[in-house]
């Protein structure tokens, strides 16, 4: 039996280098390259896939190396990739909260915690935030705690600190006179 291939490409991002990775057409990872949580999620697909990684790229790839450009140029503010998380139902219900914050504002894990019905779960919240595996789209870099702080990010503080500027200065820009 062929095991479906895992499409990889990498990504130069202002912030650090991103593995980029497409299963069937859909995003199924964008994760900061050669940093503990890359290496975890991309054994989390291999197991959840039964696919082997290869090097090489596809139209979903290309589109979110575009979108990501645009993004890191202040034009986009929103991503229309089709993606493929992998994770728990626990896990994706968090992640579908984190992409409806809107572009340039954040929440706090007790914010995700209490949405979700659970306003005790908020370190359940936060391993879940922690093992998203498809970073900027699924927008866990607008989490911070609950007294304003910049908390755990998996590309590390100083690149969740330049999403967070990215963000702040476009909007400051963009608004109404």
């Amino acid at each position: 039996m062929t095991k479906q291939p895992i499409y990889v490409q990498y990504y130069d991002s202002p912030c650090g280098e991103l593995i980029l990775a497409s299963v069937d057409e859909e995003l199924c990872l964008c994760d900061w390259n050669e940093k503990p949580c890359a290496e975890r999620n991309k054994r989390r697909l291999e197991n959840h896939t039964s696919a082997d990684f290869k090097i090489d790229t596809t139209a979903v790839l290309e589109q979110v190396k575009q979108q990501l450009d645009e993004y890191f140029a202040g034009i986009r503010k929103t991503f229309d990739i089709p993606l493929h998380p992998i994770g728990t139902d626990f896990q994706h219900q968090v992640w579908n909260i984190l992409r409806h914050i809107p572009y340039g504002e954040t929440r706090s894990y007790k914010h995700i915690a209490e949405t979700i019905g659970n306003p005790k779960g908020v370190r359940a919240v936060a391993g879940a935030i922690g093992a998203n595996g498809i970073s900027i789209l699924i927008p866990c870099h607008r989490i911070i705690s609950s007294n304003h702080s910049l908390t755990g990010y998996a590309g590390g503080l100083e690149a969740k600190n330049k999403l967070l500027k990215i963000e702040k200065n476009d909007c400051r820009h963009n608004k109404p006179q």
